[in-house]
């Protein structure tokens, strides 16, 4: 199922967006980001350290820094780079689809 979010210039570089599972109709809710290498990525909202929402986290580079506790993840995998996370984040597929981004849900 595809769920499209928006306008992809709507999103600026090294920014994020939530996108609320109740809107989606995904299981949860989802972090869209626009990281600096120019590329979009979507990961799960909540840091798997404890609740906490990623998308209000800080993107460098390719990562996304946890606003809790500071733990990142890579945004094109997910994986949890640094403690106090040890659990990767769930990605989720985005495309650019006529000017829109676009979640695989």
């Amino acid at each position: 199922m595809s769920y499209r979010v928006g306008p992809a210039d709507q999103l600026p570089e090294g920014e994020g967006l939530l996108v609320e599972a109740k809107d989606s109709g995904a299981a949860e809710d989802i972090a869209v980001f626009h990281a600096e290498d120019g590329n979009f990525y979507a990961l799960a909202d909540e840091c798997t350290h404890e609740v906490a929402s990623l998308s209000e986290g800080w993107v460098e580079g390719c990562e996304i820094e946890c606003p809790m506790h500071a733990a990142s993840f890579d945004l094109r995998t997910g994986k949890a780079l640094c403690l106090p996370a040890t659990v990767d984040a769930r990605t989720y597929k985005v495309d650019v689809v006529d000017g829109n981004l676009e979640l695989d849900i």
